[in-house]
């Protein structure tokens, strides 16, 4: 209980003027690292539009790891395996319920994964699919359907699924969205315009949604 109160206090002290987000690398062999341009994208279309002061030179940081405490968002993404052992999904709770935020964003193929994972991170807890008059659909600008279509895969429609601590949303699952394809440098994917600002804005609703919450 002490080393939680402890990392409780680190993560306050670094966190009451921090406005940086970072990229989470996990074990089990999935692309954390894939849509390389997705997060620096974000952050500059955040800083430009919403106001944010964030490093546009995104770090990376380990599940496991203290860094963690040093980022009020982390974004996780990937196609393929996640693995967290008990020390990672340890800190990942302690960081979540101390008032840090997660954005999971599948990429295509992920979803089994994560959420086997995250029943060691949350035991007792389950995601929960979050309703379209959700403050984080209106932060910024205005989501009346919810999470929007970037990228199709298997013809499902988006959900934003939650994990709620307190209330308070700490983790969101994006699936079948593929919000990070649309963050990307336009070059990568061909996307037209009007596809990626429906998926920057939906970012700089996540981001603003976690720097306030």
């Amino acid at each position: 209980m002490k080393v939680f109160f402890s990392i409780l206090s680190l993560f306050v002290a670094l966190n009451v003027f921090s406005q940086d987000v970072a990229i989470l690398k996990y074990k089990g062999g999935g692309d954390w690292y894939s849509n390389p341009t997705a997060l620096p994208n974000l952050v500059k279309y955040c800083n430009d539009q919403i106001g944010t002061n964030i490093k546009e030179n995104v770090q990376t940081v380990e599940a496991g790891s203290i860094d963690i405490f040093q980022f009020p968002l982390l974004h996780m993404t990937g196609h393929g395996n996640v693995f967290f052992n008990d020390d990672d999904a340890e800190n990942l709770r302690n960081y979540l319920i101390s008032g840090g935020f997660l954005h999971i964003d599948d990429n295509y193929g992920m979803a089994p994964y994560v959420t086997k994972e995250l029943k060691k991170v949350f035991p007792n807890e389950e995601l929960i699919e979050i309703p379209r008059d959700h403050e984080i659909f209106h932060t910024a600008f205005e989501f009346n359907n919810g999470l929007p279509k970037i990228h199709e895969h298997d013809g499902k429609t988006p959900q934003a699924f939650g994990i709620f601590v307190d209330n308070r949303l700490v983790l969101l699952f994006t699936y079948e969205s593929d919000l990070g394809d649309g963050w990307e440098d336009q070059e990568v994917h061909n996307d037209p315009e009007d596809v990626r600002e429906k998926a920057l804005k939906m970012g700089a609703n996540i981001v603003k949604y976690a720097f306030e919450n």
